[in-house]
């Protein structure tokens, strides 16, 4: 990966991170795309092991404001569908797992501009969950299926749910992917490069926060990763 390239894929992943902290979701909507672009070998690991450590900080700083029933029948949903997701991994070449992670990050994004908000019982939060562990886990993009099912819930609230749940689901997914021998030493040292950059992200987010509007910083997040997305689609292609 050329300085250049390394530099773009510093600043998604640190406006990422940003997101992350900000509206509940985020890192792997911009991410994926552009680390497939750059180096598809590097997905969905790398974004995952970053994803880890973002919702961790999230997780501490929110605590006191997370459902942790929801999140518990969600991550039960979690579990098949992170095993599916790694079988994904292990039999789709590197130009359909691009692919895949565009039409998530398209699909999310329709999903969300639809304005669906399901009813937040048992059933609906383990199909999302089910759905999420196999997007997150083959792509890293989980988070759309979790934040439309819990969209009711306020800022903290949201933050806080979403994190707890990505935090496990996210060792769950890094689980399936190692069985399968999907992580390699690549993976490991970017993660180590990249997590100056989700650090950067989570220390910028909490002084601005207040000054994000969610529904603004929402849209740019869609914004910037249907471009990305696009761009995806369009290399593939080429």
């Amino acid at each position: 990966m050329s300085p250049p390239e390394f530099a773009l894929l510093f600043t998604t992943v640190a406006v990422g991170a940003l997101f992350q902290v900000s509206i509940g979701f985020g890192l792997g909507l911009l991410a994926a795309p552009v680390i497939a672009a750059l180096d598809p070998s590097l997905t969905p690991v790398v974004v995952l092991l970053l994803a880890t450590g973002v919702t961790a900080a999230v997780l501490a700083l929110d605590r006191g404001h997370a459902d942790l029933r929801g999140a518990g029948w969600a991550l039960v949903g979690r579990v098949p569908g992170a095993l599916g997701g790694a079988a994904l991994v292990a039999v789709l070449p590197a130009r359909y797992l691009a692919l895949l992670v565009a039409g998530v990050v398209l699909a999310g994004v329709a999903v969300s501009l639809r304005g669906f908000v399901p009813r937040p019982g048992r059933r609906s939060v383990l199909l999302a969950g089910l759905v999420s562990g196999v997007m997150g886990t083959a792509t890293s993009i989980g988070g759309p299926p979790m934040a439309m099912v819990w969209q009711r819930l306020s800022g903290p609230a949201l933050r806080s749910t979403m994190s707890g749940f990505f935090l496990a689901g996210s060792l769950m997914s890094l689980a399936a992917l190692a069985a399968t021998g999907s992580v390699h030493p690549d993976s490991l040292r970017y993660t180590a490069l990249l997590a100056p950059a989700a650090a950067i992200g989570v220390l910028l987010a909490r002084p601005l926060s207040s000054r994000l509007d969610p529904r603004r910083t929402r849209a740019v997040a869609m914004v910037l990763a249907v471009a990305s997305a696009t761009v995806l689609v369009v290399q593939q292609f080429l």
